[in-house]
C-alpha cells in the first residue's frame, strides 16, 4: 500500500492513501460509462486537484502530458465538452462517497440551496446575462447556477448542481442550439430548479434533513408550500415585507350574514384587522423577546448577534383559503447598534426546537459559501472556457467529484479542520500519458 503525501486544505498531517484514491476513480470511470473514457476521466480528475493557477483544459493537459499537450487537449476537451456521458450519474457517485464520511461525523443536518456566480464577457456562453453576480456584489453580466448542499456543521459536499437559464434565453432557439441547450428544458425560477434537484435527491433516498436557503428561495410562498407536501421541515429567509400574523391573532373565520344564500368559506381581514410586515412586528417586540445567541467559532472569534423566536401564522393570500396557514416560527436577527433588523426566516421546525439549533441551521450557510470558494479557488470551478451547456455541467460535476474526494479525505480526521489551501496531488498509480503506446484513444 502506497501512501501518498497531501497538505489538502492545510492539513499537513493527512496522508491519502493512493488506493482509496485509485478506487473512487475507477467508480468514477463506472460511471461514465465507457472504457475509453478512462484515460480522460483520470486525467481531468488529477489535473483539477494538481497545482496550477488555470484548470482549464489547455494547462491541465500541459501538466498532465507535458511531452505530447496537443494530443491531451484534445482528449480532454472532447470529454468534457462533447462526450455524451451523463453528468447526473458521475455526481452521485461523488455524492454517496462522500456522504459516508460525512455521516460518521455527524447526521446530515440541512440540505443547503444555494447559488453561485460567474462573471463573463460576451453573450454566447451558455445561460450568460446581465443579473445579480454574488461573485462581484452587483448586477453584471455572468452565469448563475443553483446547488443543493448535504451539510453539517464539520463538512459538506454539493449533491445538486444545474446552471439557471434566464428568461431571455427561453426563446432565442437560435442562440440554445448553438450552445446545446437540451430542447425540452423550458425557463425555471431558481427555485423551481432548486425544487427540482431536492426532488431527485427525494428520489435517491438521500438522507432527509430541513432545507435551508435565502430569501430568493424562501420568499416564493409556493417553494415552501412544495417542501411541506413533499415531507421536508425548512428554515428559509424571507424579506422585511413578508407579512404574518402576530403570536395570539389569525384571520377572521367566515360567517353567515343571512339565513338563505350561500355560506362564505373564505378567511377574511380588514383594516382594523390584518397581518404586518415581520420588520413590523421586529419593531414592536419588547426588549425581553431578545436574546444573544453564538452559532460559531469564526476567524475573528465567536460569531453572535440578537435574535428574537416567536412562532406566527404567515398570511400570503390567506383571504383566499379557507383555513389558516399553520403556525410557523419567526426568527429574526438585529445586531447590537443597528437601527433595524438585518435578516429574517421562517420555519417548520418543530414547536420546541431550541433558538440555539433553528440559529445553528439558519447560519449554515457559511459551509456552502466557503464550498465555493474552494471549488473556484482550488479546483477551478470557475475556469471552464467553454460555450456549451453540456461541457458546463461536465466541468462543474467533475469539480465536485474532486471536491468530494477530498472532503471525503477531512471526514476521516477527527475533529476535521478547516480548509485553507490544496498542495500536490502524484499522480494515480496505471496513469498512462496520452502519448504513450497504451493511451486509449478518446470516444
Amino acid at each position: 500500500m502506497v501512501g501518498l503525501g497531501v497538505s489538502c486544505w492545510g492539513m499537513a498531517d493527512l496522508v491519502v492513501d493512493r488506493t482509496r484514491f485509485d478506487a473512487y476513480l475507477e467508480a468514477l470511470v463506472q460511471a461514465v460509462g465507457h472504457a475509453d473514457r478512462r484515460w480522460p476521466l483520470e486525467a481531468y480528475v488529477t489535473g483539477l486537484l494538481l497545482p496550477g493557477e488555470r484548470k482549464s483544459v489547455e494547462p491541465m493537459a500541459a501538466r498532465i502530458d507535458p511531452d505530447h499537450v496537443s494530443r491531451a487537449h484534445q482528449a480532454l476537451h472532447h470529454f468534457v465538452a462533447s462526450s455524451p456521458w451523463d453528468a447526473g450519474v458521475v455526481l452521485r457517485v461523488a455524492r454517496e462517497y462522500a456522504l459516508e464520511f460525512l455521516e460518521r461525523q455527524a447526521p446530515v443536518a440541512a440540505w443547503v440551496v444555494d447559488e453561485t456566480s460567474f462573471p463573463k464577457q460576451g453573450r454566447h456562453s451558455v445561460g450568460v446575462a446581465r443579473q445579480y453576480c454574488g461573485a462581484l456584489g452587483k448586477e453584471a453580466n455572468c452565469q448563475v447556477a443553483v446547488s443543493v448542499s448535504l451539510a453539517n456543521r464539520s463538512l459538506s459536499v454539493p449533491a445538486g448542481f444545474r446552471l439557471y437559464l434566464p428568461k431571455a434565453w427561453a426563446p432565442d432557439q437560435e442562440r440554445r442550439q448553438r450552445a446545446g441547450v437540451p430542447p425540452e428544458l423550458a425557463f425555471q425560477t431558481k427555485w423551481k430548479i432548486a425544487l427540482t434537484l431536492i426532488e431527485a435527491l427525494l428520489a435517491d433516498d438521500v438522507p432527509r434533513a430541513p432545507v435551508v436557503a435565502d430569501s430568493t428561495y424562501g420568499d416564493p410562498t409556493a417553494f415552501r408550500e412544495a417542501l411541506t407536501a413533499s415531507g421536508l421541515r425548512y428554515v428559509l429567509g424571507v424579506k422585511s415585507d413578508v407579512t404574518v400574523w402576530p403570536p395570539g391573532l389569525e384571520p377572521k373565520r367566515p360567517q353567515r350574514k343571512r339565513a338563505s344564500g350561500r355560506a362564505p368559506t373564505r378567511l377574511k381581514r380588514d383594516e382594523d384587522h390584518k397581518p404586518v410586515s415581520v420588520k413590523r412586528l421586529a419593531q414592536t417586540l419588547p426588549e425581553d423577546a431578545w436574546r444573544e445567541v453564538r452559532w460559531r467559532e469564526g476567524t475573528k472569534g465567536v460569531l453572535a448577534s440578537r435574535f428574537a423566536a416567536l412562532r406566527v401564522r404567515p398570511a400570503h393570500r390567506d383571504n383566499e383559503r379557507q383555513e389558516p396557514r399553520p403556525h410557523e416560527w419567526l426568527l429574526i436577527e438585529w445586531q447590537n447598534g443597528a437601527s433595524e433588523p438585518s435578516k429574517y426566516w421562517l420555519s417548520t421546525l418543530h414547536e420546541n426546537v431550541d433558538v440555539g439549533e433553528l440559529v445553528g441551521l439558519a447560519k449554515l450557510r457559511w459551509r456552502i459559501e466557503r464550498d465555493y470558494q474552494e471549488l473556484k479557488g482550488e479546483l477551478g470551478l470557475d475556469h471552464y472556457e467553454g460555450r456549451n451547456w453540456r461541457g458546463f455541467h461536465h466541468h462543474a460535476v467533475l469539480c465536485i467529484a474532486a471536491y468530494a474526494f477530498l472532503a471525503a479525505e477531512r471526514g476521516r480526521l477527527s475533529p476535521p479542520r478547516a480548509p485553507t489551501r490544496l498542495q500536490a496531488l502524484p499522480l494515480p498509480s496505471g496513469f498512462t500519458p496520452r502519448g504513450s503506446p497504451r493511451a486509449p484513444r478518446t470516444p
